[in-house]
């Protein structure tokens, strides 16, 4: 049993142990969470890491050229990401991928950038001195610029050092680091409108962003830009990526998938949340045709099957919520 597959079956409260034996006899053996309130360091795959408990889950691929960063996690524990990453490596942040504009993603992008070195950004710090490497270059969609910055005159909402430096708005941005395809893959209105998901190919690791969150029911933010379709077609995708351990079914292995919040999951984990996802759509669908009003579909509770395993009845995203950003957006379509 390799190391991602026993911290699949861990919360993520506490240390993960680790000492686990992988193909080959090698031994990769590291997590740690020295003191309450650190983040908690998993390897997920040979120099491939996840760093829990410091906001969004943020992914970390090592190698030769330096290291890039899935998402930076939360402004307040920016420090302590870039002391995880240290330890891991004594090479630079290349590069910071951003999986959409949340601020358990991004609040973290300027100072954990400025604790790199970009491949291709320059900082002149004035006449007559050397010209050096900027901070680690950004790289999200361009809705997420949109999200963080803020016309000529308004207040944005981040300083101008946590935009991303890179952007795109096609369906994909492959880049190559650490001799390895890394694939930037836009997944529009799902989570929100500015979503991407990061297939690293060699590693065979996918990182999906707020797409897939195993603690709760997935967050549709309709007022930007997300629906619940988007939202299962982007859960689809990721099945569709991710290879089984098949026909070897006993050996644990395959595609690991690292959700924006939770534990590691493998394709079967998702094919099971795109089924709740899907069912508790078809409810609300069939409610909205037969007259029923909001009032009358929470009353209803079509997500009852799965709250005990994904609801809240308070904090920042409950079961009515959810439940409410499925029937607006359904309705709208009507």
């Amino acid at each position: 049993m390799n190391q991602a597959a026993t911290y699949k079956r861990a919360a993520l409260t506490g240390a993960v142990a680790a000492a686990l034996i992988l193909g080959g006899g090698a031994r990769l053996a590291f997590a740690q969470q020295e003191q309450a309130g650190d983040p908690e360091t998993l390897q997920v795959a040979p120099n491939f890491y996840m760093i829990a408990g410091a906001g969004g889950n943020i992914a970390v691929q090592t190698g030769p050229d330096g290291v890039v960063l899935v998402n930076a996690g939360s402004a307040d524990m920016s420090d302590k990401v870039v002391a995880a990453i240290k330890k891991l490596t004594p090479r630079p942040i290349r590069y910071i991928v951003n999986t959409s504009a949340d601020a358990d993603n991004v609040g973290g992008n300027a100072a954990v950038a400025k604790a790199g070195q970009s491949f291709t950004q320059a900082e002149n710090s004035g006449p007559g001195t050397a010209i050096i490497a900027g901070p680690a270059s950004i790289l999200a969609t361009d809705n997420v610029l949109t999200r963080m910055s803020a016309p000529t005159g308004k207040q944005p909402a981040y300083p101008s050092a946590a935009w991303p430096t890179d952007t795109f708005f096609e369906d994909e941005r492959p880049i190559y680091v650490n001799r390895e395809g890394i694939e930037v893959m836009a997944q529009p209105a799902a989570h929100s409108d500015g979503d991407a998901m990061v297939f690293f190919r060699r590693s065979d690791v996918l990182v999906t962003g707020d797409i897939l969150d195993t603690t709760r029911f997935p967050v549709i933010d309709v007022d930007k830009g997300g629906t619940v379709q988007g939202e299962i077609d982007a859960l689809n995708r990721i099945i569709k990526i991710a290879i089984p351990s098949i026909p070897l079914v006993w050996q644990e292995g395959g595609t690991m998938i690292v959700p924006g919040h939770g534990r590691i999951c493998d394709q079967a984990d998702v094919v099971e949340y795109r089924d709740m996802v899907s069912i508790i759509r078809d409810v609300v669908q069939d409610m909205i045709n037969r007259g029923m009003t909001l009032d009358q579909v929470k009353k209803a509770d079509p997500a009852n099957g799965f709250r005990k395993q994904y609801g809240a009845d308070s904090g920042p995203w409950t079961t009515d919520m959810f439940v409410e950003a499925i029937y607006k957006g359904l309705a709208a379509k009507k």
